[in-house]
């Protein structure tokens, strides 16, 4: 009863509500410790975690339900473990998982009463976004860049989803996928930069004091394995300006580092595992190639043009450190290097570092002249800026579970001397959103049998009525249109369409097209004798709107402008957790213009003993 006494004061009537919520957060890094927490404190009946990821030695400083002897295990599992001792009365379930693979399909997420999203990567959050949707079950997405930070309420039909406004380019990013799954090229030479150059040259995060475990007999042996890897570096920094020197760095991050990746997995499940180096197949493979090479800037290197480089370039920093160390008097602080865009020697090991690594992971390598651009300053993660956005994030789940959508908002954090906290009132839908302004059902296929001209003749030409241009596609590609009828033959698993695939039907008519239609694939065995594929339901798929008003409909039916009566603030935060996206349609990039947004000031009121905002 002392448990609850405060929150039903706060609450009232919503308490019980949040003990009956069944709740799904994706995400167990610096938002999600912050999030966890909050919703156990409250007392959310069940919460269930999806994390991929595991522990790493530079999550501690902000993710709280982390300690030194988690390093190396799984994200969600610790955060349950920790999380659990604050409210042993709730239920806890951790998924150490992909949220994209088959097991969590939509009637899984269909037995949520609220999702939150917690995430560091853009394709990830569209996935939870379009689930969301096709579940028809709230989601409070959410973001943050330094002191920056976003809180965005998304509910099917009535506001604004996650790719209905264009994204720009992220100025950080996050330290597991740096460390661990880099998917483009900027996040290797990220690597490279700020961390390998830093741990060899500078004052890597291993030279920090390490804590002290000398009575934690339970996990001694994982800790002394721990110390011992987090000694291989500076061992071989102790080597440094001898031969073996390029050598032993080159084996331990591009070869033993790889290879103690690919042992984990349940990473790999998903994605392309990393291939490592040998550096004794690449000497051989090099012989020929000078040094020279480096002068190349515009150019893409080879893997032995990198190699060569990449070696050079490690030596001639490793002997301007060790004259540095013998000329310069440092008292005790020791002698260091610090990256320059363009001080050669430095930029040489970051391109070639960074294009190895790329090579490693399949990704696109880079010349010289185009990294040197790319790199650029890293936004640190801020705590503070977690812990309020995570706080913000239950705030606005209050207003959706008690169906008061029309109060909740927009939310943006920002450093400033003026509104660190302003708001904005939710938008309805984009008319020509391709995500969410939609018509959507579900379709029961036996992929087996199923092909595409089932798909094309017989659900969507007879029995739903398309005629003229339309085409379909999926999450890879284009699968049809008028001038592209190759995959008609084929069957769903022949084109890749499983369980929870999405399939996108676009009315092309130059007069009153209807909206796109989204098929959400259940895979099922049928009848021999029986259609291959079968609606699930009727859906009706209304034509586009001709025109775009130019005010908005908030949820409540009040008509406005971008603002709620209040004067309008100007907004100084930009929407920090948004990427780049270009819609491509048959290889045609297709570009929106980014709505002009109002800004409300977010009021903090203590009535009847609740906390709002903007009510």
């Amino acid at each position: 009863m002392g448990r609850e006494k405060y929150p039903k004061q706060s609450l009232g009537a919503l308490y019980s509500r949040i003990k009956q919520s069944r709740i799904l957060m994706v995400g167990a890094g610096g938002i999600g410790c912050e999030l966890l927490k909050n919703l156990v404190l409250t007392g959310f009946g069940e919460i269930h975690i999806v994390d991929l990821d595991t522990i790493d030695l530079s999550n501690l400083n902000r993710q709280f339900l982390f300690r030194h002897e988690h390093i190396k295990k799984s994200k969600a599992l610790v955060a349950k473990e920790s999380a659990g001792k604050f409210n042993p009365h709730v239920k806890l379930e951790a998924h150490h998982a992909n949220i994209k693979d088959p097991q969590f399909n939509v009637d899984w997420f269909k037995s949520f009463n609220v999702v939150f999203n917690a995430l560091d990567n853009l394709e990830a959050r569209r996935h939870v976004n379009r689930m969301c949707l096709a579940a028809n079950v709230p989601l409070i997405e959410s973001g943050t860049t330094g002191f920056n930070g976003q809180v965005q309420v998304i509910e099917k039909g009535k506001t604004e989803c996650y790719d209905c406004v264009e994204k720009t380019a992220p100025k950080s990013f996050p330290v597991c996928t740096i460390r661990s799954t880099p998917s483009q090229p900027i996040h290797c030479i990220v690597w490279a930069k700020s961390y390998l150059f830093t741990e060899i040259f500078g004052v890597g995060e291993d030279e920090a004091p390490e804590l002290d475990h000398s009575d934690d007999g339970d996990n001694a042996e994982e800790i002394e394995k721990l110390r011992q890897e987090s000694q291989a570096l500076k061992r071989i920094r102790g080597s440094m300006g001898s031969e073996d020197f390029p050598r032993l760095v080159f084996q331990k991050v591009f070869k033993e580092d790889i290879d103690r990746l690919r042992s984990m997995g349940e990473m790999w499940k998903t994605r392309r595992p990393p291939e490592p180096l040998d550096f004794e197949m690449l000497s051989q493979d090099a012989l020929g190639v000078g040094q020279m090479v480096a002068q190349q800037d515009q150019t893409v290197w080879s893997v032995a043009e990198n190699f060569v480089v990449f070696c050079d370039s490690l030596k001639r920093l490793s002997n301007r450190l060790e004259e540095q160390r013998a000329n310069a008097d440092m008292g005790n602080a020791p002698a260091i290097l610090t990256f320059d865009k363009d001080d050669v020697d430095t930029l040489d090991f970051v391109a070639a570092a960074a294009n190895l690594r790329s090579h490693i992971y399949g990704i696109e390598t880079r010349s010289k002249f185009d990294i040197k651009q790319m790199a650029g300053n890293i936004i640190p993660a801020i705590a503070t800026t977690n812990a309020m956005t995570a706080g913000l994030c239950v705030l606005q789940a209050f207003k959706v579970l008690r169906n008061e959508l029309g109060k909740a908002r927009m939310v943006f954090l920002t450093k400033s001397t003026e509104h660190i906290i302003t708001a904005e009132m939710l938008r309805p839908p984009r008319p020509n959103c391709p995500i969410c302004s939609v018509a959507q059902t579900k379709v029961q296929v036996d992929t087996s049998r199923a092909t595409l001209n089932d798909l094309v003749d017989d659900l969507l030409k007879l029995e739903l009525g398309y005629e003229g241009e339309f085409s379909v596609s999926s999450e890879n590609g284009m699968l049809y249109d008028p001038e592209f009828d190759d995959n008609l033959s084929k069957n769903f698993k022949e084109l890749g369409l499983q369980g929870d695939s999405f399939i996108t039907v676009i009315d092309e008519e130059d007069e009153n097209p209807r909206v796109n239609l989204v098929l959400s694939i259940s895979e099922q065995s049928m009848p021999e004798d029986s259609k291959p594929i079968q609606l699930s339901e009727k859906v009706e798929i209304p034509h586009k709107p001709k025109s775009t008003p130019a005010s908005t409909v908030i949820p409540n039916g009040a008509l406005t402008n971008g603002t709620n009566g209040h004067a309008p603030v100007k907004r100084k935060a930009e929407e920090a957790d948004l990427d780049d996206e270009q819609r491509h349609k048959r290889g045609k990039v297709a570009e929106e213009a980014k709505p002009k947004k109002g800004a409300d000031i977010i009021v903090i009121d203590e009535a009847d003993g609740s906390i709002l905002i903007d009510d």
